[in-house]
């Protein structure tokens, strides 16, 4: 087990600090490093994908896991045991050739099975399939006392782990129920909406015909435009649907991976930012106008598809040195004029947003902390070296919180303790639980320790 002492952030770059890093190959590896310990505690890490700070601890220890990536054998029941290591990018490839795919694909490939699992993700299809952890028949946990324990679906540790951060023990491995798919490739149906009423309609008006759908929504546009965006739905292909020289990459790992990736090599972070209000406008604008106005049928590999972020590896650069702040938020149904105020709010203050994402949220899962609830998720990147920007989303908290809605732990990099407490309901569940199983306090982070977890 190799051991240094790094500096680490998440990948939105803000708020870096020093711990020491263990980088187990074993169980037994990880065991030791969580035995041996210091007095800061320690925190898993896969993939330091996490926008914010949940995979960080300052002065204390961090588990990197990704040497941990052992992918085992489908069963007939189409069930998979893998390491909390393993990339879902790389399962989604080893699984696809095979016809299974990964219970859950949420937006980038690049999180490991651990981390889907700790941060219960949720993907395209909520509505249908729920988060995450909800496809987990058993997962491998590691607990304050070094020893390994096996915890199944409906246990209150379960429910704890599920969400939980990492703050109830490390995930080691986990078993996996599958989806059958028939091909690699997906039927997808593009639209234009014009406002965020129409947005709204259009996503409703098919129900769930299509399983998966989210949109993007365009938030320098203001007046009688505000929160027009383009929806994007799709649904797995059969085998009828490919074109004629498509056959033999009906189930080919060629296509199971985001295409055309764009890397920047070397490149430091842009000072300022690339994206200020005028450019960001332009490029809004020219991607809103380029869109179709109504396309269906068209044909995209299955990575392509749900990892379309991952082909820019390198775009949390171009938000200037200090770095991106991911803000994701969830409404409940019946709420929707909170999101039309949040979304007028940035559109009024010209913030330079480029990436946001609305989703369809279906039943809330049983993890305590688990994000996703029945409504509607909003995701946005924003410079963090924003003037004003962090008193400007505590006031978006509280209209949040006052709607009965919540905001993205997983992604968070700077709410106040408050305001977690009074979005998420089971908080003082998940705490009594943690200081019956961990009193020492074993497994913690930054995010932890500022939000009082």
């Amino acid at each position: 087990m190799s051991v240094d002492t790094v500096s680490l952030t998440g990948w939105g770059r803000t708020a870096p600090t020093t711990a020491v890093r263990f980088r187990p190959r074993t169980h037994e590896e990880a065991a030791a490093a969580v035995r041996g310990r210091g007095p800061r505690g320690v925190i898993a890490r896969g993939l330091g994908r996490s926008p914010g700070d949940a995979a960080q601890n300052a002065g204390g220890s961090v588990l990197d896991l990704t040497g941990l990536a052992r992918i085992g054998g489908v069963d007939a029941a189409g069930a998979v045991r893998c390491d909390a290591g393993v990339s879902l990018e790389r399962l989604l490839r080893v699984l696809l050739p095979l016809g299974w795919l990964p219970p859950v694909v949420p937006g980038t490939g690049r999180v490991t099975v651990g981390g889907a699992i700790a941060s219960d993700l949720p993907g395209l299809d909520h509505r249908r399939s729920g988060s995450f952890a909800r496809h987990v028949s058993a997962l491998e946990l590691l607990t304050a006392d070094g020893e390994v324990r096996t915890v199944l679906p409906g246990t209150v540790l379960f429910d704890a782990t599920a969400g939980g951060l990492g703050l109830t023990g490390v995930i080691l491995g986990a078993t996996l129920r599958l989806r059958r798919v028939p091909t690699a490739l997906m039927s997808v149906s593009t639209e234009r909406a014009e406002d965020l009423d129409d947005l709204l309609a259009r996503f409703t008006a098919g129900g769930d015909r299509l399983p998966y759908a989210s949109a993007w929504i365009d938030l320098m546009a203001r007046g009688r435009a505000a929160g027009r965006g383009i929806l994007t739905r799709g649904e797995h292909a059969t085998p009828d649907m490919r074109p004629a020289h498509a056959g033999r990459t009906l189930l080919s790992p060629r296509s199971g991976g985001a295409r055309g990736r764009f890397r920047l090599p070397g490149c430091p972070p842009v000072p300022g930012g690339l994206f200020g209000p005028a450019p960001a406008a332009l490029y809004n604008e020219v991607r809103y106008r380029g869109a179709p106005r109504a396309r269906t049928g068209e044909l995209r590999p299955v990575g392509a598809f749900f990892h379309a972020a991952d082909a820019y590896p390198d775009a949390n650069l171009l938000y200037g040195r200090g770095g991106l702040v991911r803000y994701r938020f969830t409404v409940g149904y019946g709420q929707e004029e909170t999101l039309h105020r949040v979304v007028r709010r940035i559109a009024g203050r010209r913030s330079p947003a480029v990436r946001a994402v609305l989703q369809r949220f279906g039943a809330a899962d049983p993890g305590g902390l688990s994000f996703a609830a029945p409504g509607w998720s909003l995701a946005l990147d924003l410079p963090a070296a924003l003037p004003g920007l962090a008193r400007f989303l505590d006031d978006v908290d509280e209209e949040v919180a006052a709607a009965g809605g919540r905001v993205c732990l997983a992604k968070d990099s700077r709410m106040r303790p408050e305001a977690a407490a009074a979005m998420y309901p089971g908080l003082a569940g998940f705490q009594e639980l943690r200081a019956r199983l961990d009193p020492t306090e074993a497994f913690r982070s930054d995010l932890s320790r500022r939000l009082g977890l």
